[in-house]
């Protein structure tokens, strides 16, 4: 997504075929170190769930900046604002599936189960906390662009390691 990195992994293609004609994916995959890059969604869903094994890898396997960094914090506010009113809604009518599918804007199928792990995992007073929490992380991500990946990292690390209640 970002426009500046795809030109420079675009120049190091040009600039290796300078003396080739044909260039084959892997070592397109070797000049641009290209491994799967996750969804900033996905990094946000897993750590929520409290998937340690796959928040780490998205982290680990994405070149982000700081424009990511800022978008991480908004995504987790998001998210934690739509498990807020679901767990709300879950306080009054215990059906997990029609809370979830009775929700607007519709979450879509391939999510429910991830956002039911989220809701069984975590209270509304450990949701409002998060809630807290990010949106003092997003001022510090903003006002601090060169230190916003370990602010990002140290948030996810201390969600990961603390309890799930």
């Amino acid at each position: 997504g970002n426009r500046v990195n795809l030109i420079n992994e675009l120049d190091k293609i040009s600039n290796y075929l300078l003396n080739k004609n044909n260039i084959s994916y892997e070592e397109i995959c070797k000049l641009t170190n290209l491994s799967e890059n996750h969804k900033i969604s996905d990094l946000t869903d897993y750590a929520l769930a409290n998937n340690k094994h796959k928040t780490l890898n998205i982290i680990n396997e994405n070149i982000l900046t700081s424009e990511d960094y800022v978008l991480i914090s908004k995504n987790f506010l998001y998210k934690l604002k739509r498990l807020r009113k679901l767990k709300k809604e879950l306080e009054e009518n215990k059906n997990i599936e029609s809370v979830i599918l009775s929700y607007k804007p519709t979450i879509f199928w391939k999510e429910r189960e991830i956002v039911k792990s989220q809701l069984r995992m975590l209270s509304l007073e450990k949701i409002n906390m998060l809630a807290t929490k990010v949106n003092n992380l997003e001022k510090l991500v903003k006002e601090n662009s060169k230190i916003s990946g370990i602010l990002i990292s140290n948030f996810v690390l201390e969600l990961l390691s603390t309890s799930s209640n």
